[in-house]
């Protein structure tokens, strides 16, 4: 059996483990309740389905949840996989149960258009769960948990890679703002296991292979700062550990470190009860160990996001192995392990704590920065950017702290402060010295904005250097607000040029109609409003452009040929490629305005002392009334004789999310495919997406669409389109 078997009797070793009181008849009723629901339901794996929602349930209890969350936590999935209602669950257990099990349901996967779409819907309702009840999400990461624990049941490799990246993405950092650490961890960790088992394995070897050595290493440290501190600080208790894989992974894979150049790979904790004595520990560990330079950080007086504080050093021993160590109080350690959670395990609720609403201020900062933006991919990459783990502390001239993701730059400063500040900005200083306008702030830096008083606004090439959604946004507001013709015309200038990009043709009645059908979907009032909107950046052409390809093809009018006379037309080999209507054997030539591939509708034109040039049917070259162009005796019937062996030359134009290796990862893929990759390119579009346009050679329509279906896995890649050369 792969998988482990909980009952009743499991949750209540888990209760007894806590130090609180809990209603075990309550939770013993919904126990009850949720079996006989999801009885004869099973689980791919074979195991029975109320396993999940139990395991989950005693996941909430190791947290300290409270009773209603340990209820919702069992009938969690009653709503949506059973024939049980939100009444019925209000009648048994109450409105409070039923309001949590009602916003657990909703947070699942809709059928929307794209992958992208979806995900981004169901982050928007995660984090409005959250702006309610915080208490949805820390069940909502119970279930992902024990999900990731169980991952590899029955699903498919493509499927269980989704599934990891989702959690790498969105569920851990989510774990990391609420301060719930151990569920952090353990969830990089096993999304690292799915999504690159080689380098887990490896560095899973590498720790176990001196197991016992890295222990003795470690007591032998904390054997030696009891010694050191004994009779001076009192009250004290200190642990050791080992970095997660995760974290190991990070500065492995991505910051390019063996396992020997990473410093705190070795971590000892300190915990004790004032905030004087740690500080009063800290000059003892310097004066006991030397202190690594630049590797001191202050999370006390300036605590993360999350409220995490803690002293932080890396200190060398005698052995030359650096360890780091970390120095808080009790009350800080609780916070640190069970982060929002806490406020449940040691207070039975958040009546005691006047901040706590002041700690989940960055929920309702995440939901409303998110609502100007109109594209789902962007919603996305924003948030994730927005619930980044690593963060770096700027401060203002008068000493005010600004918080902000790492990698953000002067201008998303501004923007933090007021967005005023961001729009008259023209340039800033850093620790006094005048700065580019794109310069990566770094913790600790003391950065001074500079402003004009005259009429002035940001500019748009801002929107691809600046990180945060929030300085996106009110950039994009400014824009929205103050530039609406200027938006227009550019928003005009866009669309026409994508148009022409992708062949087609449309009088000036046919575009405003399609305009107005996009102007109706997307809640426009106008068709000018549309182009406004492409404009500023607030819709993407790539949201709809799919959609109007489909219409043009099938309104446009298949040409009328007169001839019928049927010739065959042969390549180098002699093998039979294309048959031409009425016309002896000759030139013959595939355009590369469209390059028309076996498969693919086509049509000839008769080109003077140049043979014939192959086009698709809906290519922007061909006529789409024959009988009203010019010299229709030109156009000619031609087909595909189904005897080609000789390759094509195709172009493929890929969307996707600027991520590292992207190009990378593309190019590996068709080489895995054996396909022959002639050139590849990548750049970086307005968005701050990645296009990479690529030439291969193909064989047929058919060979080119299992080519793109299998670059559409690729992780990362949104959308596909074939383009000419």
């Amino acid at each position: 059996m792969s998988y482990s078997e909980y009952s009743f009797d499991d949750i209540l070793k888990a209760i007894k483990k806590q130090n609180k009181d809990y209603d075990t008849e309550l939770i013993k009723k919904a126990y009850l309740f949720g079996e006989k629901a999801h009885e004869g339901q099973f689980r791919k794996s074979g195991e029975k389905y109320f396993n999940h929602p139990t395991a989950t349930a005693i996941i909430v209890i190791n947290l300290g949840m409270d009773n209603e969350s340990v209820v919702a936590a069992l009938l969690h999935d009653v709503i949506e996989d059973t024939p049980i209602t939100a009444e019925e669950i209000e009648k048994e257990f109450g409105s409070d149960v039923r309001g949590l099990v009602e916003a657990l349901t909703k947070i699942a996967q809709l059928p929307f258009v794209s992958r992208e779409e979806a995900q981004a819907e169901n982050i928007r309702k995660m984090v409005l769960a959250m702006s309610e009840d915080i208490r949805v999400i820390i069940i909502k990461l119970a279930d992902r948990l024990h999900n990731m624990r169980t991952i590899n049941g029955h699903k498919s490799e493509d499927k269980k890679r989704d599934i990891a990246k989702e959690t790498l993405d969105v569920y851990a950092p989510i774990a990391h703002r609420l301060g719930i650490r151990p569920v952090k961890e353990e969830l990089e960790d096993l999304a690292i296991r799915v999504l690159d088992p080689v380098a887990y394995k490896e560095i899973e070897q590498s720790l176990a292979l001196h197991k016992d050595k890295r222990e003795n290493y470690l007591n032998s440290i904390i054997e030696r700062i009891k010694n050191r501190l004994n009779g001076v600080v009192p009250d004290i208790k200190i642990d050791g550990r080992v970095k997660s894989i995760h974290g190991i992974y990070r500065k492995m894979y991505m910051q390019g470190k063996s396992f020997d150049e990473i410093y705190d790979i070795y971590a000892v904790r300190v915990i004790t009860d004032t905030v004087a004595n740690c500080y009063n520990i800290l000059g003892y560990i310097h004066d006991l160990f030397r202190p690594i330079p630049n590797r001191f950080k202050d999370y006390i007086s300036t605590p993360k996001p999350n409220m995490y504080q803690s002293l932080h050093t890396t200190v060398l021993p005698r052995e030359g192995i650096p360890f780091e160590v970390q120095i808080r109080t009790y009350k800080m350690h609780e916070t640190a392990e069970y982060g929002i959670a806490a406020h449940w395990k040691y207070k039975s609720g958040v009546k005691n704590d006047p901040h706590f609403e002041d700690r989940l201020n960055w929920v309702r900062h995440l939901l409303e920065n998110q609502q100007e933006s109109e594209n789902p991919q962007e919603i996305v990459t924003t948030i994730k950017n927005d619930l980044a783990q690593d963060d770096v502390f700027a401060v203002t001239p008068k000493g005010d702290i600004i918080n902000l993701p790492v990698g953000s730059c002067v201008i998303d400063f501004a923007y933090a402060i007021h967005s005023a500040v961001g729009n008259k900005m023209v340039g800033a200083k850093v620790d006094g010295r005048i700065v580019p306008i794109d310069y990566k702030i770094k913790t600790g830096e003391v950065v001074d904005i500079l402003t004009t008083s005259q009429p002035h606004g940001p500019s748009r090439d801002w929107l691809s250097i600046v990180k945060t959604s929030e300085a996106k946004n009110k950039i994009r507001t400014w824009y929205k607000k103050e530039k609406r013709p200027e938006n227009i015309e550019r928003g005009k200038e866009e669309l026409e040029h994508e148009l022409k990009r992708n062949n087609i043709v449309l009088t000036d009645d046919e575009l405003e109609e399609v305009l107005q059908r996009i102007a109706n979907r997307q809640g426009y009032k106008s068709v000018e409003d549309v182009y406004a909107a492409i404009g500023y950046g607030g819709l993407l052409i790539s949201r709809f452009i799919s959609r109007i390809k489909e219409d043009y093809k099938k309104t446009k009018v298949k040409p009328n040929l007169p001839l019928e006379n049927v010739v065959t037309i042969h390549n180098e080999n002699n093998d039979e490629i294309i048959t031409v209507d009425g016309t002896d054997n000759c030139l013959i030539k595939l355009s590369k305005c469209c390059n028309p591939l076996p498969g693919d509708p086509i049509i000839g034109f008769v080109t003077r002392g140049h043979g014939i040039s192959v086009h698709k049917r809906d290519c922007v070259n061909v006529p789409r009334d024959m009988t009203k162009c010019e010299e229709p005796e030109r156009w000619v019937k031609v087909k595909w004789t189904g005897k080609n062996t000789e390759s094509f030359i195709s172009t493929l134009t890929i969307h996707s999310i600027n991520r590292a290796q992207m190009v990378a990862d593309i190019a590996m893929e068709i080489a895995n495919m054996h396909v022959l990759l002639h050139s590849i390119s990548g750049r970086e579009d307005k968005q701050g997406n990645c296009v990479t346009i690529i030439n291969i050679s193909i064989e047929s329509l058919e060979h080119l669409n299992n080519i793109i279906n299998r670059l559409k896995k690729v992780s990362g890649v949104y959308q596909i389109e074939r383009t000419g050369m």
